[in-house]
């Protein structure tokens, strides 16, 4: 009997025995779903980062606390952060900034340090992400400030703000709040400007600025009697092309301030990047392996099924070898219903991952990529899936005695 032959029974198999066979394909729907969508998930994030890492430009170096290793180096990763590590248990002094504005090569440098607290303005009250910085965040993030403007230079103890879009409807419930009052550790603030919406990456929480209030940092510094750390440096060259001398020089001056501890990491974009990366392919990698189990579930299920079905079609398969049929056909026409099975779930997964991935773009912030490769290396496992487990059933099935076989009915 010809391939299409042991297709067109394997289908006329499935279409007497609907319920059943949808049942057992839902293992490999479920898989196939899990896997293309953890991976389009992963890849995704890990393209929102790197638009976010390139919107504030390729020249920008994060100095970080710890010493941040990557994948293809010893050693672990010690921030969860994506971008600027603002989880750290460690900090960086206001001494830092000096020593950094104070390397060679290097234009600004903005620090970022968190301020603890619930700020309230006329009826509102809530409990915003508070950071602490200078006159250069702007210029060393690319962003403007398109309403009022941001700190000055003299600013540097004043209580004044800036507020992400989101803050501002949240405190005072519009988006231009300028001139508006709001109080924060018993201290009085007024909104300066208001910045224009940042990008935002979805596992990074702690980055998201359009949630949060920036104030002078050394006015936090009193307002937290000197304690506040500083949990990144964010610091821009001279000119792009110095970006590295610049690096090199910033490593030198803060080896040389910390003693010669290198408990700090100083990072081009591209390392940034690398290290967000390390960070999403660790959880893919992870929960992927998770819901690729139920792909081996869904292989089980299919063996079991077609072990039943070869059982129950006993008196078929009796009828069929009295007539000729050899055991390479018998087995053939199993393997092949199982693979059918595995490869209309496989499709059908698919399709749903897309529907799956078309609802997050639509209904979330998270912006999942479809992953080429992850279906078709999702379709390759499926039809593995049904050629491996349909074995045992067709191997059964081909081995009978047409004289027990008919016997059975």
């Amino acid at each position: 009997m010809s391939s299409r032959g042991s297709i067109r029974l394997a289908v006329a198999g499935i279409r007497g025995a609907k319920g059943r066979s949808l049942l057992t394909m839902l293992g490999v729907i479920i898989g196939i779903v899990s896997v293309v969508t953890i991976v389009g998930l992963g890849e995704g994030v890990k393209a929102q980062v790197a638009g976010q890492i390139n919107h504030f430009g390729k020249d920008l170096i994060t100095i970080r606390p710890g010493h941040i290793t990557t994948r293809h180096s010893a050693g672990s990763l010690t921030n969860t952060d994506l971008l600027f590590g603002l989880d750290s248990v460690s900090g960086l002094s206001t001494q830092d900034v000096q020593t950094v504005q104070q390397a060679k090569h290097i234009k600004l440098a903005a620090p970022l340090g968190v301020v603890a607290g619930t700020v309230a303005a006329d009826e509102a009250k809530v409990s915003p992400l508070v950071l602490a910085t200078n006159a250069s965040l702007p210029d060393a993030l690319n962003q403007k400030v398109p309403y009022g403007s941001f700190f000055e230079p003299g600013d540097d103890q004043a209580n004044v703000a800036v507020l992400g879009q989101k803050a501002a409807r949240d405190l005072f419930g519009e988006m231009v709040p300028l001139g508006h009052k709001f109080t924060f550790r018993g201290q009085t603030f007024i909104v300066r400007g208001i910045f224009d919406e940042f990008d935002t990456t979805p596992l990074s929480p702690t980055a998201d600025f359009n949630s949060a209030v920036f104030i002078p940092y050394q006015t936090a510094s009193k307002l937290t009697n000197g304690s506040m750390q500083l949990y990144t440096i964010l610091a821009k060259p001279d000119r792009t092309g110095n970006t590295a001398a610049a690096i090199s020089a910033v490593n030198q001056k803060l080896l040389r301030a910390h003693g010669g501890q290198q408990d700090f990491s100083v990072l081009n974009q591209q390392q940034t990047l690398a290290a967000s990366s390390n960070i999403l392919d660790l959880l893919t990698t992870l929960i992927g392996g998770v819901a690729a189990i139920s792909l081996l579930v869904g292989g089980i299920g299919i063996m079991n099924i077609m072990l039943v079905s070869v059982t129950e079609r006993m008196h078929e398969i009796g009828v069929r070898k009295a007539i000729g049929a050899t055991n390479r056909q018998i087995l053939s026409q199993f393997v092949t219903e199982a693979t059918v099975i595995s490869v209309v779930g496989g499709i059908i997964g698919l399709l749903l991952s897309l529907l799956v991935d078309l609802l997050l773009h639509a209904y979330t912030s998270l912006k999942p990529v479809v992953s080429w490769r992850a279906m078709a290396v999702a379709t390759g496992v499926s039809i593995a899936i049904g050629i491996i487990f349909g074995a045992a059933p067709a191997i059964k099935a081909a081995r009978k005695d047409p004289i027990e076989a008919l016997r059975r009915e």
